[in-house]
């Protein structure tokens, strides 16, 4: 959803002419492009490490690592997304495109396999679990 929505948006962005010049001459429209891309990248690359990792010691010491994808990748989607939509303005949230359904989507994904505050917490007693070890062998 995000690549196609990231597509959207530079073909939007190329087409569109507002106050006599393309939206994509915008530095800030082509900030979020960029952004995108990168994100998007981010996350293929966590994905993978998190899928290397399940598949060489396991889900249980992988959990960190998955619990860091069930937040990141779907928060990382919905920006692009968002952004996507206001590139297209108010266009962005009819049915001419398929972005508003998106984000309905992925917002839904991010309380589908629990909040990201459940997440979140995963994520940090693990790190914090690092440090308690430590200052006990100190």
């Amino acid at each position: 959803m995000a690549e196609r929505a990231l597509e959207l948006m530079c073909e939007r962005a190329s087409s569109r002419v507002t106050f006599g010049r393309e939206l994509a001459a915008n530095a800030n429209i082509e900030d979020w492009i960029a952004e995108a891309r990168i994100q998007l990248e981010m996350a293929r690359l966590l994905s993978l490490q998190t899928a290397w990792l399940m598949g060489t010691v396991g889900n249980k010491q992988a959990r960190t690592e998955i619990a860091v994808i069930k937040v990141a990748v779907p928060r990382i989607a919905l920006e692009i997304v968002d952004r996507a939509i206001q590139v297209h303005g108010a266009a962005g949230v009819t049915e001419d495109f398929p972005l508003a359904a998106s984000y309905a989507h992925l917002r839904t994904l991010r309380l589908a396999d629990g909040p990201d505050e459940v997440h979140m917490r995963t994520i940090a007693r693990r790190e914090l679990q690092r440090y308690q070890v430590e200052s006990a062998t100190v």
